[in-house]
């Protein structure tokens, strides 16, 4: 660790380049042998499996892993959406000479498939035509498990967000059950998580010099299994319920209860293995083995240990896949742990037995800095699919074809959300220049552009170089988000550096609009008045979406929400600039049904805020039990683990099965035919028969004859955010949500 208490990294694109880069950089990676042939190639080095059509354009991973390994002198070949029926498939390219590197794609090959209510979907976006079941479920086992088959003694590396939420045991929504971590399902060698570019790096440079897969133990963003802890090391023992402290409350949030002294990290490059950051006496078969020593958590938990543990060998023991599949409790327990250690700069290892093996999850990988971004983002990218689907439409592809994503990551914590499992909490911003340039390739590079910017934006539109303002203070952080409860008085709000961003962009020749479609953090928003107002005045395109989820405070918490004050304050801004720029905008508002902790009394509540404002919301969401989000382990455990755990905890009420889920959706949907059945059984049951009638102060008709008259007319969309859409107006905006 350096000086300044972070976590430093070399420079990303400082490797000595691997031979094969005198054959430059591809138009595209190629999809088969006469391609490679015409490119002079007699193999590939790396071959990428992913679940996605092939689209050369840096919003897709397999394109960014592809040309950032070919920037570093590999030859990158990929198989796409491959014939998962036989191993034949995957011997397209022939045989890599250093790896299979496996991924789902852009989304969970579940997700992806199914919808929140378990049905099939009828298209995947990621596919030519929208093409269904060109992929299988769990993509990255059955992908990782054909390469094997194909080429048994070639490693498998597997990544992307499927391996990421998956890198241990995890609660598995589809098949109703914690599943065992990807990485022994799939047999693969090693599991890359988050945004992987300096592990990538690493693991091929390794390989390219002669290591063995097996004796890559150490870097940082890697999952890999263990025979054994390393010999020397102390063990946190954190295996049993209710040791770790409440992570809900943060009365001294920024006061590391278990801060050690750490020397300074050397990055000189001394040797090759201290470059390549090989362990030599781990991997020394004749090193003496020390015993490990353990240590119980709530001993190191109260500091008492500080200066006699050596934090570069320490590692926390997490309750066994078994203990955690078949007691829930300890599920939510591990997730705690699991997200307390989220932070590069002084997370520590996590180990899991699966049986007689040991899941070691080394830390996360440190954050890029702007200018490796700049380096990743201005990679040769072609911005197209690959020539071979012809003129094929392939609706992810046409979706973000004009969009910039100008930052990673996000600090937001909300519960339901994977993006911070997958891409953490530090925000890795690019440079003004970097974007402003992209945005120049695409005017010149995308066929028939029109002048429309469709998105700057990423996981967030407005968290761009918003960052904590003393690295000390987030070196020793442990925070789950930086704005709830509420804003942390050490994050930097100033949006000065994206609103100078839109002002420069707008100013491009043959720019004539910048839209902002990525879904806006109103409660960091609102901190910056000028903002917002250029925002209005510039880049809302008549709708904004906005996402306030819910409007109960009780499950707002379990979400890690702001409150409804913060919306009407944001929507109070957004009108009186909306106002004073002439135009008439409205505000979108997302909610989601069935989170953990919402029962049917919140959704009424809910459904009445909606009458009352006047909204008619069409396309909604139900809470989706993704891997390894905090409020997955709220639906699994129905407890909170947010708070101090104990078998004696109340449990919450979580909507679970179809009727409870689909019910609840109804309430968000209280104008619909379909629903007023439903909800009149509901609201009789809830002895709320005084909202059923057919007045203006009742949620739901009496009749459906009646209902049906008193619902001809469309809600007046000229006041106050009022919001109508049976038309289908706003169903284009509802595509790229999550």
């Amino acid at each position: 660790m350096a000086k300044d208490g972070l976590a430093k990294a070399p420079d990303l694109f400082r490797y000595p380049k691997y031979w094969a880069e005198c054959f430059g950089a591809a138009p595209y990676l190629p999809m088969s042998r006469a391609e490679m042939d015409e490119l002079g190639w007699d193999s590939c080095d790396i071959i990428i499996v992913t679940g996605d059509a092939y689209v050369d354009h840096p919003s897709f991973g397999m394109a960014v892993m592809g040309r950032f390994l070919e920037s570093q002198g590999f030859r990158v070949g990929i198989i796409a959406q491959p014939d998962w029926k036989s191993a034949e498939p995957f011997k397209a390219l022939g045989k890599p000479n250093l790896f299979f590197g496996v991924t789902s794609g852009n989304m969970d090959s579940m997700i992806n498939k199914y919808t929140a209510d378990l049905k099939v979907r009828n298209d995947d976006a990621y596919t030519a035509d929208a093409e269904p079941n060109r992929r299988p479920d769990r993509a990255v086992t059955v992908y990782s498990q054909r390469c094997k088959e194909a080429y048994a003694k070639i490693p498998v590396v597997i990544g992307g967000i499927e391996a990421s939420l998956r890198r241990i045991a995890q609660y598995d929504y589809w098949s109703d059950e914690v599943r065992r971590s990807v990485l022994v399902d799939s047999t693969a060698d090693i599991l890359l998580y988050g945004n992987a570019e300096r592990a990538i790096a690493e693991v091929a440079h390794q390989l390219a010099h002669g290591r063995n897969i097996d004796e890559l133990l150490t870097i940082r963003g890697t999952t890999i299994v263990r025979q054994s802890p390393p010999s020397g090391w102390a063990e946190i023992d954190s295996t049993r319920i209710d040791w770790p402290s409440d992570i809900g409350q943060h009365p001294e949030v920024y006061t590391n209860p278990y801060e050690y002294d750490q020397s300074p990290s050397n990055c000189d490059e001394k040797s090759t293995e201290e470059k390549l950051g090989i362990d030599k006496k781990e991997n020394d078969a004749e090193a003496e083995f020390e015993p490990i020593r353990i240590i119980p958590m709530p001993l190191q938990r109260r500091g008492e240990l500080k200066d006699e543990l050596d934090e570069d060998k320490t590692y926390i023991r997490l309750p066994s896949f078994e203990k955690v599949r078949n007691d829930s409790a300890l599920y939510a327990h591990a997730s705690r742990v699991l997200h307390q250690e989220a932070n590069p700069h002084n997370a520590r290892p996590l180990a899991q037995k699966h049986g007689n093996k040991e899941i070691w999850v080394n830390p996360p990988p440190i954050p890029l800095k702007t200018e490796e971004m700049d380096g990743v983002f201005d990679l040769p990218y072609q911005r197209r699919p690959h020539p071979s689907y012809g003129d094929a439409n392939i609706p992810a592809y046409e979706m973000i074809k004009t969009s910039v994503n100008i930052m990673r990551g996000c600090f937001g914590g909300c519960t339901f959300c994977s993006i911070t499992e997958h891409e953490g909490r530090i925000i890795q911003s690019r440079s003004e220049e970097s974007v402003l340039n992209e945005i120049e390739k695409i005017r010149d590079q995308v066929p028939d552009f029109k002048g429309t910017i469709s998105d700057l934006g990423g996981p967030t539109a407005n968290m761009y170089f918003l960052n904590c303002k003393d690295d000390r203070i987030q070196a020793n952080c442990r925070r789950l988000s930086c704005v709830y409860p509420t804003i942390c008085k050490n994050l930097n709000t100033d949006h000065s550096r994206t609103t100078n961003l839109y002002r420069r962009a707008r100013k491009i020749s043959g720019i004539k609009r910048i839209a902002i479609a990525s879904g806006l953090r109103y409660d960091l928003a609102v901190e910056d008045p000028e903002y917002v107002k250029e925002l209005v005045t510039h880049h809302v395109g008549g709708y904004l979406k906005i996402a306030p989820e819910h409007t109960e405070k009780s499950t707002l918490s379990m979400m890690m929400k702001p409150g409804m004050g913060t919306y009407d304050k944001f929507k109070d801004m957004f009108e009186k600039y909306s106002k004073e720029a002439g135009k008439k905008q409205y505000l979108i508002p997302y909610f989601i049904a069935a989170h953990p902790g919402t029962d049917n009394n919140e959704m009424l509540n809910l459904a009445l805020w909606l009458k009352k404002n006047k909204f008619r919301v069409d396309q909604v969401q139900t809470f989706y039990p993704s891997p390894m989000a905090l409020a997955t382990a709220m639906y699994h455990s129905k407890r909170n683990p947010l708070k101090k755990l104990s078998y004696k905890s109340k449990k919450l009420f979580v909507a679970t099965n179809i009727d409870q889920r689909r019910l609840q959706k109804a309430y968000l949907r209280y104008h619909d035919p379909k629903n007023w059945a439903h909800l009149r059984e509901s609201l009789i049951k809830m002895n709320r028969t005084d909202l059923i009638g057919n007045g203006p102060e009742h949620l739901i008709p009496s009749d459906d004859k009646q209902g049906y008259k008193a619902n001809k007319g469309q809600f007046n969309k000229a006041r106050g955010g009022q919001w109508d859409n049976r038309k289908g107006s706003n169903k284009k905006s509802n595509i790229k949500r999550r």
